[in-house]
């Protein structure tokens, strides 16, 4: 069974339909004037066919009337949307100039060339296309084209102060450093030898007074020895391999049973001091 909503929903687009009628245009008429007002050109126009293309000088003025009726009734009617398109078949550019229209349908529009409109494209040697388009919630969309026009051509626009930033950049190319040289063998192994003479100078001195830990082997002192041996070795291994996260996480883990054993040394050394064991 089809919902209840739906029917009432399809009856609503039916009558839409049914009443959605198509604009016309009754008694469209242009007048270009001059400067001092006087008239230079005036006509009705046809909906079937484009008059004479017209002109206008620098300071002329374009004025056109028209009423928008319903084809059925003939009555006036004011639609939603009503524009002028003034449009360029050469360069492509178009402008799009709302028109004011009242209640019964009536409209004028005026074109003053010694104040022209910024939706004015930019013009040449060559003619305006002039369409009105008419849009209405309860009407068809309408066309009407209207006539060719021609305007004094437009100045050059003058350029953006930050038009040269968008211009086309050169290649960027990357010059790298060379590859460090590496100094000789020789000298590597030199300084290598002073880094590790104070070791050997340790270990000369210490063969000489000779160095008493009885007890470095002792299973209280022991563990806590290769913990810390461990922690050299974690050292070492950070140096050639391991990341800085991994470093942490391996000592985190060593720090625990070193602090015990620590403890358990530096509690047997006490010991030892004071003659306990």
């Amino acid at each position: 069974m089809i919902p209840r909503i739906t029917l009432h929903f399809a009856w609503l687009v039916l009558a839409v339909c049914v009443h959605a009628g198509s604009l016309s245009l009754q008694n469209p008429r242009f007048t270009i004037t001059s400067s001092t007002a006087a008239q230079l050109r005036a006509d009705t126009l046809s909906l079937t066919g484009k008059p004479e293309p017209l002109k206008l000088g620098p300071s002329d003025t374009l004025k056109l009337t028209f009423q928008i009726t319903e084809n059925s009734e003939g009555k006036g009617v004011q639609p939603h949307q009503t524009f002028l398109r003034f449009y360029d078949s050469v360069s492509g550019e178009e402008g799009i100039q709302p028109v004011r229209v009242t209640p019964g349908g009536k409209a004028k529009f005026e074109l003053n060339m010694a104040r022209p409109p910024a939706s004015l494209p930019p013009t040449a040697d060559h003619p305006l296309e002039v369409s009105l388009i008419l849009g209405s919630f309860v009407h068809e969309p309408t066309k009407f084209d209207l006539f060719d026009l021609y305007v004094p051509p437009s100045h050059s626009p003058a350029p953006h102060p930050d038009e040269a930033k968008f211009h086309e950049l050169p290649l960027i190319h990357h010059t790298f450093r060379p590859e460090q040289k590496l100094p000789p063998k020789f000298v590597s192994a030199v300084f290598a030898a002073l880094v590790l003479s104070p070791w050997l100078v340790l270990l000369g001195l210490w063969s000489k007074i000779g160095v008493r830990v009885p007890h470095l082997f002792s299973p209280r002192i022991i563990p806590f020895t290769a913990l810390l041996g461990a922690f050299e070795a974690l050292l070492c291994w950070y140096w050639i391999d391991l990341k800085l996260g991994e470093v942490l996480l391996y000592g985190g883990i060593l720090a625990v049973p070193t602090i015990f054993a620590g403890k358990t040394a530096l509690a047997a050394t006490g010991e030892w001091r004071t003659g306990k064991n």
